[in-house]
């Protein structure tokens, strides 16, 4: 899902002080490692305090801000930019009880456009996750790795920092996801007891020629129940998602690999060249062909 490179940045705040986000073709998260601070949009619902040790994800569709008042006055900034060299003490005191002000760890992802996830069309403006005594603590184990990461600036420190914002994304996805007010669409479909076994069979075996009567064997229900389930959870019926889930796969080969198109033919479901072709053009708008000369690994 992601494009480009992730950026991560950390600062030591005193108030009053205010940051004003620009909208983007992105997630951000926010952690607070030391005191709180209030985050305004980007819905435009009411600020949200953020305590020590909180985690919120942003959907940046639209300007956002952090301020340690929602009063404060702010100023322009931006997730890549917003840390100067004297907002991060060297000498290590910046978590010290006694420095006060806030201490804030900020990234953001860059999400390509052209297959989005549908689970991020079903995430909210913002994911607050609060800190709570006896939460799984691997976030906070992959925080605390990308703080020594920036501390030390090591060799492979350029390699580290993207994977554990992955990370970190992917575990702050799944405390939202297990959260036991369920979310909607996709991410409930794929919590349902009979849904999930259809979206696991179809991501597993994308290659096999699923009918919408075995798949709604597979999970146990009546033809006409599931499709009906299925569609209304995922907004597509049943063989739309494997048309879907099948082109985003050989997108992703496309791009990464130079496996010959017979090949990826073959495990998107397709007998031929030619019958995989029409489909990704229908679903993509381009050729397979065209599209790995645009995107493929030998592009910059």
């Amino acid at each position: 899902m992601r494009t480009g490179r992730p950026q991560v940045a950390r600062a030591l705040l005193h108030a009053p002080w205010g940051l004003r986000f620009p909208a983007a073709g992105a997630i951000g998260v926010q952690v607070i490692l030391k005191g709180n601070a209030w985050l305004t949009g980007p819905g435009g619902g009411a600020p949200i305090r953020l305590g020590a040790g909180d985690i919120a994800l942003i959907r940046r569709h639209a300007p956002h801000a952090l301020a340690d008042d929602p009063a404060s006055p702010l100023w322009d900034a931006d997730y890549a930019t917003h840390i100067p060299a004297d907002h991060w003490p060297a000498d290590g005191s910046a978590l010290d009880p006694a420095t006060g002000g806030t201490v804030m760890m900020g990234g953001t992802y860059d999400l390509g456009a052209a297959r989005p996830h549908p689970l991020f069309a079903d995430l909210p403006d913002v994911v607050h996750l609060p800190a709570r005594i006896g939460a799984a603590s691997e976030p906070k184990a992959i925080v605390d790795l990308l703080g020594a990461e920036l501390d030390r600036d090591l060799p492979g420190t350029s390699a580290a920092t993207p994977a554990l914002l992955d990370l970190l994304l992917l575990y702050a996805l799944r405390a939202w996801f297990e959260a036991p007010e369920a979310p909607n669409g996709w991410a409930l479909a794929s919590r349902d007891p009979e849904l999930s076994v259809a979206l696991r069979l179809i991501h597993d075996h994308p290659e096999h020629h699923w009918t919408v009567a075995e798949l709604a064997t597979r999970c146990t229900l009546s033809r006409a129940t599931f499709a009906r389930r299925f569609s209304e959870l995922t907004a597509q019926p049943p063989l739309s998602y494997l048309t879907w889930w099948r082109m985003t796969l050989a997108g992703r080969l496309l791009r990464s690999s130079d496996q010959p198109l017979k090949v990826i033919a073959a495990q998107a479901g397709y007998g031929n060249e030619y019958a995989f072709s029409k489909a990704f053009k229908r679903e993509l708008g381009v050729a397979p062909s065209r599209y790995r000369a645009e995107t493929g690994p030998s592009q910059p």
